[in-house]
């Protein structure tokens, strides 16, 4: 325990307080601390990264939260953001096959996803030859209205901002609108609707609740592809960090937030943190990269909030939790037909149907999930290839319910817990025989994340993994906002601005700028020494840089060591 005159003694001053090291945390980080900033970020994890950071389970990476990455293409969003924030030169990204960077697997029917927008309408109206039309009308909807989207915070003076209605009215006209609404009035075959929507899994919510302009955005981040980081979202984390600490910014892991220290009866500001050893650290400006239910209800306390915010609160839905399966196979993957391709499997029949079958159903119930994205982890990043064994990680969309009488469970698992996982992880194993038959024979390491492992590691809400659901009620302009009713204290993250790994580091830039006082575009203006390495994951090893291809060796050389027996 820490005794009061300790505690004086441990009291600091910074100019920003960070709570959480998730990818919009570390990239207001380094914003902040680039312009000169005394920043220190806090991470109750003993690593920094949130849902990016990567784990290792029998000498094998896992990454919870980083499957594939869109738009890094020269002069593309993502691409540019890592050039603005000084992260590019330490980076290096594997384009996914780009003949199929998603396999769909509907019922007994697969269709493969091009990265290239001309070849997807072409292969589409192939196999849909009666929708052509209405394929052609849909896809370019969904660019336009996506455009219009991304153009918003550069329609700037009087005379742009008169013909706004204009220059938006693709997205205006669609935008209160629901994805299942939009694309039942543009396609009428079942089949294709499901294949169009299939990537509703990345942001969690079924077509009849998402918001058309969210999925459009989506759709239109892949457009031209998928990227995976090498080293997996581990090494997107150290580039962060590592600019963090360049400009002097300090990152803390194993530490706790208890609660932000307020000050003031009527209007309130913040002025600093408490820690879960009690000792209190000080700061002009707080930003929580927390979830934003943890982050109102726990660390400010509902007592601190408005009628009006609690209300909000109180209204708020969370997006689903997951059961995250990583497994590590000694089995030839690609002869069994897996590429660096993810593949996105259900079964063929309403996405809608299906969906709300699945959260409301016994999650017990059946010998195999009929709905799961599945990835190889060692073929999108070939140098983690060990010349042996895979990584496979296997995702499928739970409701909370379910783990609700486990919510109370310790770092130590009860008994009940842990055969209730071995029964999920038996029928995730099922589910992924029908993508990779026989691989339940090839098994030499097997672990199951679920919503208590979110909730023990990430610190989120019933262990949602998007932030609040990417419905209607929660995005845009009803999202949750950067300025909060309390001065001097800032969210960022997945809940604000918008989620995934790219999402929510727009959100980090976007929050660092409103206390900076400038505008975003200049936080995260490429700059001119930044180059993104993009190699191809389908390419021989021996086509990659030198450097590379010793990295891979060593890996392997190792691997045939420890078989052997001996250490290096």
């Amino acid at each position: 325990m820490v005794n009061s005159a300790q505690k004086e003694n441990l009291t600091e001053q910074w100019d920003t307080i960070i709570i959480g090291s998730g990818a919009g945390g570390l990239a207001a980080a380094i914003c902040l601390a680039r312009a000169g900033q005394k920043v220190l970020v806090l991470e109750q994890h003993d690593v920094p990264g949130g849902w990016c950071h990567s784990f290792y389970l029998n000498g094998h990476r896992f990454t919870p939260g980083v499957h594939y990455i869109g738009l890094l293409g020269e002069g593309e969003a993502t691409g540019n953001l890592y050039k603005g924030l000084e992260i590019a030169n330490d980076l290096v990204f594997f384009r996914m096959n780009p003949n199929a960077y998603e396999h769909v697997h509907i019922g007994d029917y697969r269709f493969d996803y091009p990265d290239n927008p001309e070849a997807l309408e072409a292969r589409l109206i192939e196999r849909f030859p009666k929708e052509e039309k209405r394929i052609r009308k849909y896809l370019k909807l969904v660019r336009l209205a996506s455009e219009e989207l991304y153009s918003l915070p550069y329609i700037k003076g009087f005379w742009q901002k008169l013909t706004l209605p204009y220059r938006t009215r693709h997205f205006g006209k669609y935008g209160l609108f629901s994805l299942k609404r939009v694309i039942n009035w543009h396609i009428k075959d079942p089949l294709l609707i499901n294949i169009l929507n299939i990537q509703f899994g990345d942001h969690g919510v079924q077509p009849r609740k998402a918001a058309f302009i969210l999925h459009a955005a989506l759709m239109y981040h892949y457009f031209k592809g998928g990227y995976y980081p090498m080293g997996g979202g581990g090494a997107l984390v150290k580039s962060m960090t590592n600019t963090i600490k360049k400009y002097n910014g300090e990152i803390r892991t194993k530490t706790a937030v208890e609660k932000i220290l307020l000050q003031g009866d009527v209007s309130k500001k913040a002025i600093g943190v408490e820690l879960k050893d009690g000792s209190k650290l000080y700061a002009k400006n707080i930003i929580s990269n927390a979830d934003v239910g943890i982050t109102y209800n726990d660390l400010v306390g509902r007592e601190n909030l408005s009628t009006k915010l609690k209300k909000k609160l109180d209204k708020t839905i969370y997006s689903c939790t997951s059961l995250m399966l990583f497994l590590t196979v000694d089995m030839d993957v690609k002869a069994a037909g897996l590429d660096s391709g993810n593949i996105w499997m259900m079964p063929n029949k309403d996405a809608d149907d299906y969906y709300d079958q699945a959260m409301t159903a016994d999650i017990l119930k059946g010998d195999a999930f009929e709905g799961m994205f599945i990835s190889c982890t060692t073929l999108k990043d070939p140098s983690s290839f060990d010349g042996k064994n895979h990584a496979i990680e296997a995702i499928t969309f739970i409701d909370y319910e379910s783990f609700e009488k486990y919510q109370d469970e310790d770092s130590k698992r009860s008994q009940a817990y842990l055969e209730f996982k071995e029964e999920l992880t038996h029928k995730m194993i099922n589910g992924l025989e029908k993508v990779l038959p026989g691989v339940s024979e090839h098994i030499v390491h097997k672990e199951l994340g679920t919503p208590i492992t979110n909730e023990y590691y990430i610190n989120t809400t019933k262990g949602n993994v998007y932030g609040t659901e990417k419905s209607l009620k929660h995005i845009g302009p009803f999202a949750f906002k950067a300025n909060t009713e309390i001065e001097n204290l800032y969210l960022c993250g997945a809940s604000i601005l918008s989620h995934g790994v790219a999402g929510a580091g727009h959100s980090g830039v976007d929050t660092a700028s409103r206390i900076l006082g400038c505008h975003p575009d200049e936080l995260k203006e490429p700059r001119q020494d930044q180059e993104l390495l993009i190699l191809e994951a389908e390419d021989n090893p021996n086509s990659y840089p030198d450097w590379i291809q010793k990295k891979i060796q060593l890996r392997r050389k190792r691997a045939v060591t420890k078989i052997s027996g001996k250490s290096l």
